[in-house]
């Protein structure tokens, strides 16, 4: 009588073991083999090689930035883009249809 009363102390343990066994064993049996995986993704995995060998080949080949105006390099072109737009003043002749 001593050991089933062990094992009902022990019972939880044993369900949580039990099933995490069942599924891991579900998972490793059902899941896709690797090289089917990897024959679904070849054309992604390919194209992303492409791009990122494209990236250090132009990152290369791309001549130095020279600060000879010394302003920092972007800054011109962020202060484009986040400044507010320029008002277009329009000459006073142009649209004018009363003429």
């Amino acid at each position: 009588m001593e050991i089933p009363e062990k094992l009902m102390k022990f019972k939880l343990h044993i369900a949580f073991a039990s099933a995490f066994s069942l599924i891991s064993f579900s998972l490793v049996y059902l899941a896709p083999r690797f090289v089917d995986v990897l024959a679904y993704f070849w054309p992604l995995l390919v194209s992303t090689a492409m791009f990122l060998v494209a990236v250090v080949l132009f990152g290369r080949t791309s001549p130095p930035v020279s600060e000879d105006s010394g302003e920092k390099t972007g800054a011109v072109l962020l202060d484009f883009v986040a400044g507010q737009p320029e008002v277009v003043l329009e000459s006073e002749g142009s649209y004018n249809s009363e003429e």
